[in-house]
């Protein structure tokens, strides 16, 4: 079904204007009384917008969770392939075969690739530039995704060997450091990229 506008009997520029949709058949009538383009134009509008929602992690992500208070890390492996994912999702996203054998990972890892970051985010109290990487940790089989920190961005690399830093009462590490260590060869990263 084809519908047209039917304005409003006074127009004030405002969505308002629009009065309703109506079933429709022939050629559109123009609008009288307005060519329809005002002085000023709405360009953008602020409002302020709220979101919430409850989020249930299930069974491999509340382990994941609750290994992260501790300072650990664990993923599953996938009993068909023998990845182990991290953080879980409960099924294998290559075999699609559940899984439930928990393995331990890292806390140490290897940068696979990365971004510098130059435009600062609202609310994020972190200076830029800074670096943001994929992170494959020591026994896993997918990269995660952290913030590199410790070392200036410019030196930050593939292959570079970091380790988590943790902040007072974080649930989560607060980045990652270099550990010091000879940077990984290639081969040993390269499907995880």
């Amino acid at each position: 079904m084809r519908v047209r506008v039917r304005w409003a009997g006074e127009r004030t520029g405002t969505i308002t204007d629009i009065a309703c949709f109506e079933p429709y058949e022939g050629d559109p009538t123009p609008p009288t009384g307005h060519t329809g383009e005002f002085e000023d134009p709405v360009t953008g509008i602020v409002a302020a917008a709220r979101l919430d929602y409850t989020y249930s992690p299930g069974r491999a992500q509340t382990a994941y969770i609750n290994a992260l208070s501790g300072r650990r890390t664990v993923g599953e492996r996938c009993p068909a392939c023998r990845k182990v994912y991290v953080p879980p999702r409960g099924a294998c996203p290559t075999c699609g075969v559940a899984t439930s054998e928990q393995v331990e990972v890292g806390p140490r890892g290897t940068v696979t690739t990365f971004c510098i970051v130059n435009i600062k985010a609202k609310n994020l109290d972190i200076e830029v530039p800074y670096v943001y990487a994929h992170i494959a940790l020591d026994g896993a089989g997918l990269a995660l995704h952290g913030r590199i920190g410790g070392i200036p961005y410019d030196e930050v690399r593939m292959g570079l060997r970091v380790e988590p830093v943790w902040t007072e009462g974080a649930r989560y590490p607060d980045h990652y450091r270099p550990t010091g260590e000879p940077d990984a060869d290639y081969d040993t990263y390269k499907e995880l990229l």
